[in-house]
C-alpha cells in the first residue's frame, strides 16, 4: 500500500496545502460509507454526475477523517486538527498522484481492456502466477476513471507484477487511464457493442481503447477481432510495441487448431510459434475458451513452460463476480464470497460485511491465504489488523496455517485445522442474529460450511442482481433535474425482490426515502438498520403506536385518517410530526378532492401536531401514450392543489406526482421529488433498453420421464403426449406464485437456452415441462424468468402486468443476492 505525507501529496497535484503537512497517508477515501481505518486517510472530494463529495466533508469528519483533498475556492472549515490540499479538480489529483505512485514501480505492468473478459481473464491470471510470483491486482471490476486509481495505490515495492483492468464509456477516459497505468504490456481481450451510446462508431470505441497501449512494449490480442486488426493496420502507429496474437482461423502467434468442448471440459490444441502445444480448462462455454486463449497466449509469450501453464489452467476455479447474500439459521444474514481467498480480496469482504447494519454482530470465517508471497507472520499479522479495525466480533480460522499462528489473533478467535473439524465442532446454535461472511480458497470447500449456515429451502430460487438494481436507479436519476429528490417504493417486499436486503442497498446509494404500504413492513425495515424516512402509503388506526415509535410518516388521504392520527400524536405529547397529504387529481383511489383543499389547508394550519413533509398524488396511466391528455391533466391539477396548500403553510414542503413511467414520459412534471417503483427493477414501457434485469427466478429438473404417445401428465389428464414426449418435472407450483393460467402449453420456460412448453396443469408444488429433443438430465437448470425470458413476457402470456408476477412469488421461495 502506498505511503506519502500529505505534504508530498500537495506537491504532487499541484495543490495548496492549510495545516499539518507531515501526516502520513496510507489510504484513499472517495466514499464515506466505506470509511473503516481514518487516521491515515485522506478523503478525496470528488464531484460526480449527481453528487458532490463536497457535501459529504463533514461526514468524513465526524468518522474521524482529518486529511482533505478539496476543489480550490471551497470555503475551509474551521475544525480541529483538519488538513487540505486545495486543488483545481479533485479527480484529476486523485488520477496524479496515482500516475505517480505508478512510475515509482519498476516491475512490468500489464494493463487489460475490451469489452468483455477483462475482468475474469485478470482473476485467471492470478490464479496461475501467485504460486511464482507476488501480485497485485485490481479488485474485483474496479476499471474507471475512479476505480483504476485506487487499484494503482495498491502497488507496493514486493509486487513482481501488476495486472489492471481499464474500462472507458466514452471519448477521451483512456487516455487519463494510460497516463495513471502506463503498462509495459497489454491485452484487448474484443470489442462489441457495450457502451456504444457514446461513441459515433465500432472504430471510434476501438481506437479509444488502443489508446491504452500507446506506449506498451507489446500488445496481445485476438487477430479473429476485425475492429481490433483494422484499427491497428490503419493506425499502425497507434501502438508501435510488439504484436502478438492467436487465432482459431488463420496465421497467428498462437494458432489453435482443435477445440474439443464437452462435460464441462475443454482441451485445445494449437501451434505456438513452430511448437505443439496443448490446453485443458474445466469450462466447455466459449466466453471462457476465449478468456483461456488470452490467458495461454500470454503465458507463453512470458516464457512458462507449456506444461507447466497447461497444469495450472486445468485448475482454474469459476471466478465469484459477485458476492451472495442469503438468509441464514437463526436470524442471521449470510455471505458468501468462498471462491478465493487473498488479502486484497478480504478487505473488499469485509467492506461489505461492514455495511450489513441488521445485525449487531460480525462474524469471520477465514480459510488460509494460499501463496500470498508473503511470510505467514506478516500475513497473519495484517489480517488480525483488519479484523480488529473492521469490528469483526467473532473470528473462526481454519487450515494449519492460521492454526500455527493463532496467537496473533484476538483472545475469542477460534481455529480449526480443517473444514469437516470446523463442521464437526460447531453447532448452529453458535450463529444467532449476526451477519456472516465467508472467506475461503477452494480447495478448503466452504460450500460445505455455506450449506451448514443457510436457511433450508427447496431449489427455487429467486436470484437479485443489485448492482442491476443500482444501475436501475442511476438511471432514473440521470432523467431528473439536479437536486431533485427521488423516493424509492419497497412496498410488497420491494415488489416480491425483499425487505431491508433491497432497502439497505438504496440507503447505501442515497435514496432519499422510502415507502411502503403498510406499517408491519417499515417497521420491519426499521428493526434491519434502515434510518432514512419512510413513508407508509396505507396508515392504520391500530399502527399508529408502533408509527410513532418508529418514526414513520403516515400518508394522510381523508379527513378521517387525519383525525385520527392528530388524535393519536395528542396521546403521544408529539409535535410537528411530519406527515404526507395523498391528493386525487383522477385516479379516483385514495386522496383528498380538489373542493376540500380549502377546509385541508386551514385544518393543517391550525395545528402544530404536524408538518407537511410533502403533498402527492398519483397518475393514472403515465406509461399509456392514449391517456396522455389526461395525464397532463392530472398534473395540471395536482400544480394547482399543491400550490395552493404550500401557499398557505410557513415552510417548504416537497411536491411529488411522477412514477416510474412518468420520469420517463414527463419529466417537466418533475416538482421537488419523484416515486421509483417497478421501473427499479427493469421493467419500462419506454426505454427497456437501457434498464438491467434485476430478479432471475430459477430451479432444476427434479426428475425425467418419457411419456408413451396418447398418455397423459398432470392432473385431470389435462397434457396429451401425441408422438410421446420427454417430460421434465420441475419444483415449483402455484404456491411458489406460478401462476396456474401458464400450464397446458399457455406459458414456456428456459432450459439450455430453448424455450419449452409447460404441460398439463400447474401444480400446488410443481410443474411439468416438455423437454422432447434436449439432451437433459435430472438437476440441470431451469429459468423460469430472467434476462432472456423477460417477466414482462409471462405477463403477457397470462393477460395480466409484471407487478402480479413479481409479488406473487411466495416467501417460501429462497431470496439469493448478488453484489459485486
Amino acid at each position: 500500500m502506498a505511503c506519502y505525507q500529505l505534504h508530498e501529496i500537495s506537491r504532487i497535484t499541484g495543490g495548496t496545502l492549510t495545516g499539518d503537512g507531515s501526516r502520513t497517508i496510507q489510504r484513499v477515501i472517495t466514499d464515506t460509507r466505506q470509511v473503516v481505518i481514518p487516521g491515515d486517510s485522506v478523503f478525496v472530494a470528488i464531484r460526480g454526475m449527481r453528487s458532490d463529495g463536497h457535501a459529504y466533508l463533514e461526514d468524513a469528519y465526524k468518522q474521524g477523517i482529518r486529511n482533505f483533498l478539496i476543489r480550490t475556492g471551497f470555503q475551509i472549515p474551521s475544525w480541529d486538527g483538519a488538513a487540505w490540499v486545495s486543488v483545481n479538480d479533485p479527480l484529476t489529483a486523485l488520477q496524479q498522484l496515482a500516475g505517480h505512485h505508478r512510475r515509482q514501480f519498476t516491475r512490468p505492468v500489464l494493463a487489460i481492456t475490451g469489452s468483455n473478459g477483462k475482468t475474469i481473464l485478470k482473476e485467471w491470471l492470478f490464479q496461475v502466477l501467485q504460486e511464482k510470483m507476488r501480485l497485485v491486482r485490481s479488485p474485483r471490476s474496479y476499471n474507471s476513471q475512479i476505480g483504476v486509481p485506487l487499484s494503482v495505490w495498491m502497488l507496493e515495492p514486493a509486487h513482481r507484477m501488476g495486472i489492471f483492468e481499464a474500462g472507458i464509456s466514452r471519448p477521451g477516459e483512456m487516455s487519463r487511464l494510460a497516463g495513471i497505468l502506463r503498462p509495459d504490456y497489454g491485452i484487448i481481450t474484443n470489442v462489441l457493442e457495450a457502451h456504444q451510446e457514446n461513441f459515433a462508431s465500432m472504430e471510434e470505441k476501438t481506437m479509444e481503447k488502443l489508446e491504452l497501449f500507446r506506449g506498451s512494449s507489446a500488445l496481445l490480442f485476438c487477430a479473429d477481432q476485425e475492429h481490433i486488426v483494422r484499427a491497428l493496420e490503419k493506425n499502425p502507429s497507434l501502438v508501435e510495441g510488439e504484436k502478438i496474437t492467436w487465432s482459431m482461423k488463420g496465421r497467428a502467434d498462437l494458432q489453435i487448431t482443435s477445440v474439443d468442448s464437452r462435460d464441462q471440459f475443454t482441451r485445445l490444441e494449437g501451434v505456438y510459434r513452430g511448437r505443439t502445444v496443448h490446453l485443458a480448462i474445466p469450462f466447455a462455454d466459449r466466453a471462457s475458451v476465449e478468456n483461456a486463449a488470452h490467458a495461454w497466449l500470454f503465458l507463453l509469450w512470458q516464457g512458462h513452460d507449456p506444461e507447466w501453464i497447461s497444469g495450472r489452467m486445468e485448475k482454474l476455479v469459476p471466478v465469484a463476480m459477485r458476492l451472495e447474500l442469503k438468509k441464514g439459521i437463526n436470524h442471521c444474514t449470510l455471505i458468501n464470497d468462498s471462491y478465493n481467498s487473498d488479502v486484497v480480496s478480504l478487505r473488499v469482504g469485509l467492506e461489505y460485511l461492514s455495511r450489513q447494519n441488521q445485525h449487531g454482530k460480525r462474524t469471520l470465517i477465514l480459510s488460509d491465504i494460499r501463496q500470498s508471497g508473503m511470510p505467514g507472520g506478516m500475513l497473519y499479522r495484517e489480517v488480525a489488523d483488519m479484523i480488529g479495525k473492521y469490528g469483526i466480533s467473532r473470528f473462526y480460522g481454519i487450515g494449519p496455517d492460521l492454526l500455527e499462528h493463532r496467537d496473533i489473533f484476538p483472545g475469542e478467535s477460534r481455529f480449526y485445522p480443517s473444514t469437516e473439524s470446523f463442521l464437526a465442532q460447531v453447532k448452529s446454535s453458535m450463529f444467532t442474529d449476526q451477519a456472516v461472511l465467508l472467506k475461503g480458497s477452494r480447495e478448503f470447500r466452504f460450500e460445505n460450511i455455506s450449506a451448514f449456515l443457510e436457511e433450508k429451502a427447496h431449489q427455487t430460487v429467486l436470484e437479485i442482481d443489485l448492482n442491476a438494481l443500482v444501475h436501475n436507479l442511476n438511471y432514473f436519476r440521470s432523467l431528473i433535474p439536479a437536486g431533485t429528490r427521488i423516493m424509492v417504493m419497497v412496498k410488497a417486499f420491494s415488489y416480491g425482490s425483499g425487505s431491508h436486503e433491497i432497502a439497505g442497498v438504496l440507503q447505501f446509494h442515497r435514496a432519499d426515502y422510502l415507502a411502503v404500504a403498510y406499517t408491519d413492513e417499515a417497521v420491519e425495515l426499521r428493526e434491519g438498520g434502515i434510518t432514512l424516512p419512510i413513508m407508509v402509503m396505507n396508515p392504520e388506526e391500530q399502527g399508529f403506536e408502533a408509527m410513532i415509535r418508529y418514526r414513520l410518516e403516515p400518508e394522510l388521504y381523508s379527513f378521517r385518517v387525519l383525525d385520527q392520527f392528530l388524535e393519536a400524536l395528542r396521546k403521544q405529547g408529539e409535535y410537528h410530526y411530519p406527515v404526507h397529504i395523498k391528493l386525487d387529481t383522477g385516479m379516483h383511489r385514495l386522496g383528498f378532492m380538489p373542493h376540500e383543499t380549502e377546509q385541508l389547508v386551514q385544518r393543517v394550519k391550525n395545528t402544530d401536531l404536524v408538518k407537511v413533509a410533502s403533498v402527492f398524488s398519483h397518475l393514472a396511466g403515465s406509461d399509456d401514450p392514449a391517456l396522455d391528455d389526461f395525464t397532463r391533466q392530472q398534473i395540471d391539477l395536482f400544480r394547482t392543489m399543491s400550490e395552493k396548500i404550500a401557499g398557505e403553510l410557513d415552510y417548504p414542503v416537497l411536491k411529488h406526482i411522477l412514477n416510474s413511467g412518468g420520469i420517463e414520459r414527463f419529466p417537466e412534471a418533475c416538482f421537488d421529488m419523484v416515486r421509483l417503483g417497478i421501473g427499479l427493477y427493469g421493467i419500462s414501457s419506454q426505454n427497456y433498453h437501457s434498464l438491467q434485469h434485476v430478479g432471475t427466478l430459477r430451479s432444476v429438473i427434479s426428475q425425467i420421464k418419457r411419456v408413451g404417445e396418447g398418455e397423459t401428465v398432470g392432473y385431470n389428464r389435462r397434457g396429451k403426449a401425441g408422438k410421446g414426449m420427454l417430460v421434465g418435472v420441475v419444483p415449483v407450483g402455484y404456491a411458489d406464485g406460478l401462476n396456474r393460467k401458464l400450464g397446458n402449453g399457455k406459458g414456456k420456460m428456459l432450459v439450455q437456452g430453448k424455450t419449452v412448453p409447460l404441460v398439463g396443469d400447474v401444480c400446488m408444488d410443481m410443474c411439468m415441462i416438455d423437454v422432447t429433443g434436449l439432451n437433459v438430465k435430472e438437476g440441470d437448470e431451469v429459468i423460469i424468468f430472467g434476462k432472456q425470458l423477460p417477466v414482462s413476457l409471462l405477463a403477457e402470456w397470462i393477460g395480466t402486468i409484471p407487478y402480479e408476477v413479481l409479488t406473487s412469488i411466495s416467501s417460501r421461495v429462497k431470496r439469493v443476492y448478488y453484489h459485486e
